[in-house]
């Protein structure tokens, strides 16, 4: 039986809130109606910035990217190279099929690009340069031949670190632009932007709750919610590092669930003990102590079959692991958006440079969903030619009595005149 050392105060909210509910569908509704006018009120409303265009022209581009430290640049590059890498290998993964499943009847499908992406990459306290590796990027690598980019600026500045990343990621656009005037301008389309199919990108509450709006008329990553962080861990490791990963997310945002799981009862009350000692010096502590005073859990459980029961009932996005026996979490865990196996490595890594994906399912998705990879910028779509008159009959004969069993009269139809004319053509 598991034991509580220290249980969360807060409930973790799904869905949205009614008062932000309604005020983004107005935001989108004004955008609908007045377009560009109505982004340029709400630009200078929110962000005070007024610009004359909001698409950085390629003089600008190039400006702002001189401007940026050599290394600066050196280590976005390195960070792109895995992140491309990564996304390549995963492409090639993906490949075209064609069956002949009867005689004559040919099936296969094609793994076509979407036309054109939208990708938001956030700002304010935490402006999120690896967010522009992960949408932009990997759209590119998907063969995606439009990526319209945007990030706010930041206190009426550029953020140079975030343009120079979308820039070598490979942005087709680059818009100064932020929050809900962002993403329903690369949805909807105003006079300075197209619209776009897809619209993916991490953000605050008005973001997501925009994009959640929007899905339908554009696909989206994900449903975004609070980052969440669960560590599986036993007497393998020290509180020292557990403390510095639980806070390593619980910095995200003051809802952010930030949980321990492990078999070692000394383990957890010396995490315990140095999540409160590293509170004491930790620069963004105003907003880690918050999320695990709120939502920060320690559970002993008895033995690894008992955390995995729970980690997989729990369905976190980021799920580190740091056991004697990673390997048996790798097997048998079903139930996360991503898998981070021993102490070597770590969610930041992940986060950041390593390679895979950040953008990733939260609030128990992870039940029935992956995070953004290089597949969701792609459709894969069927077809079927049938060049054999028996065997359109054949179908033809099977199809028009199922049609028969739905009362699809016109769907029988065309059924029944290819057993017709391909059973004289065959006779």
């Amino acid at each position: 039986m598991a034991e509580i050392l220290k249980d969360a105060t807060a409930k973790h909210a799904h869905g949205s809130d009614t008062e932000l509910t309604e005020r983004v569908r107005g935001l989108i509704a004004d955008i609908e109606a007045r377009g560009e006018a109505a982004v340029r009120q709400m630009s200078s409303d929110f962000d005070g910035w007024e610009p004359d265009e909001f698409e950085l022209t390629q003089d600008q581009i190039s400006e702002i990217v001189a401007g940026v430290d050599p290394s600066t640049i050196d280590d976005i590059r390195f960070a792109q190279t895995q992140i491309r890498n990564f996304a390549q290998a995963q492409l090639e993964t993906l490949t075209d099929l064609e069956v002949e499943t009867l005689p004559g009847v040919t099936l296969g499908h094609r793994n076509i690009p979407v036309s054109a992406v939208g990708a938001y990459v956030p700002g304010g306290r935490y402006p999120m340069v690896a967010s522009a590796h992960m949408s932009v990027l990997t759209a590119k690598v998907a063969g995606v031949p439009r990526v319209a980019a945007c990030t706010p600026p930041i206190n009426g500045a550029v953020p140079a670190e975030t343009i120079t990343a979308m820039h070598l990621a490979g942005a087709d656009e680059i818009y100064l632009l932020g929050g809900v005037q962002a993403v329903a301008s690369l949805a909807l389309g105003t006079e300075f932007v197209e619209p776009v199919d897809v619209l993916v990108g991490p953000g605050n509450a008005y973001v997501a709750e925009a994009k959640r709006q929007l899905y339908g008329r554009v696909g989206i990553d994900l449903m975004a919610g609070p980052t969440e962080t669960l560590l599986l861990a036993d007497d393998t490791v020290d509180g020292e590092v557990c403390a510095t990963d639980l806070l390593g997310q619980a910095e995200h945002g003051p809802t952010s669930p930030a949980v321990l799981l492990t078999t070692s009862r000394q383990l957890g009350l010396d995490t315990l003990t140095e999540v409160e000692s590293q509170l004491e010096t930790l620069a963004t502590a105003d907003i880690a102590s918050k999320a695990w005073a709120d939502y920060g859990r320690v559970i002993v459980c008895d033995d690894n079959a008992e955390m995995l029961a729970l980690a997989n009932d729990l369905a976190f996005e980021h799920v580190q692991v740091m056991t004697g026996d990673d390997d048996f979490f790798l097997a048998n865990l079903t139930n996360y958006g991503a898998l981070f196996l021993g102490p070597m490595t770590n969610v930041a890594y992940g986060d950041k440079v390593i390679g895979t994906n950040h953008t990733l399912p939260t609030q128990s998705a992870a039940r029935y969903t992956g995070g953004l990879w290089v597949g969701k910028f792609i459709k894969t779509v069927t077809y079927q030619r049938v060049t054999d008159p028996a065997s359109s009959v054949l179908i033809g004969e099977y199809c028009s009595r199922l049609c028969a069993i739905e009362n699809f009269a016109a769907h029988q139809a065309q059924a029944d005149i290819r057993v017709r004319r391909y059973s004289k053509a065959g006779s």
